[in-house]
């Protein structure tokens, strides 16, 4: 499990992209009401994304990698991470079932839904291997205090109220991720207007569809060009 979660570590931001594109794939639907399915995904895939923002904007972990390895300079065990050892793989496991939902697609959910989840565990088995070779007993005391996935809320309430929220470290680590997915979101939902609606009255809607398209990508491009020249910097 090891080397396959290596692998995937190695080749995720070229693997990952093939999931946003599979939403699009025909597929039998979840709900009756494609609107539904939309509404309730939105929450899911909301709540994953403020998984992410609470962790990032907290206590946030270097562990991204180091020239496409797992790799981490230290543990840490403060902030969202005190509740479970991987939130950020948490929030983008309800952001893509959530996404599911939104795309009311059942292949992907029954199929990519749980693919996903192998290739995180064989990820996250990688890294645990990892860690436990540098750091030794104090990994393993974590790890028996800490969940792997399931996020305990005991003493949530505390985490949020001693923490300095970084809202610069959000939005440079995160535009990419919130990014992709809104723009997934409000494609999908006007696929789904198309197929769903009476042809003028989509044409009435169609001009805010491409009014919000162009402001995600606005906003976007935005703050890549603050980050690029370090206009905006990290807290």
């Amino acid at each position: 499990m090891v080397k396959i979660g290596n692998f995937f570590f190695h080749y995720r931001n070229f693997i990952f992209p093939i999931f946003y594109a599979a939403l699009f794939i025909p597929s039998p639907q979840i709900f009756d009401n494609t609107f539904t399915a939309f509404w309730i995904g939105l929450l899911i895939t909301a709540i994953g994304q403020g998984v992410r923002f609470l962790t990032i904007g907290l206590d946030y972990i270097i562990r991204g990698g180091k020239d496409r390895r797992v790799y981490a300079e230290d543990l840490v065990t403060t902030g969202i991470f005190a509740h479970s050892r991987n939130p950020m793989y948490v929030g983008n496991v309800l952001m893509l079932w959530g996404m599911g939902v939104l795309a009311n697609n059942l292949l992907f959910l029954v199929i990519m839904g749980p693919f996903f989840l192998f290739i995180y565990q064989s990820i996250i088995r990688a890294e645990e291997n990892f860690l436990e070779n540098k750091f030794g007993p104090a990994f393993k005391d974590y790890c028996n205090d800490v969940n792997r996935w399931l996020p305990s809320l005991k003493g949530l309430g505390t985490t949020l109220g001693d923490s300095n929220f970084k809202w610069k470290r959000v939005i440079l680590k995160e535009y990419n991720t919130t990014f992709y997915w809104t723009l997934a979101a409000v494609i999908l939902l006007a696929k789904n207007s198309y197929e769903t609606i009476p042809q003028e009255q989509f044409r009435k809607l169609d001009e805010s569809f491409m009014a919000m398209g162009v402001t995600i990508v606005a906003v976007y491009v935005i703050i890549k060009i603050l980050k690029k020249q370090k206009i905006m910097v990290s807290d």
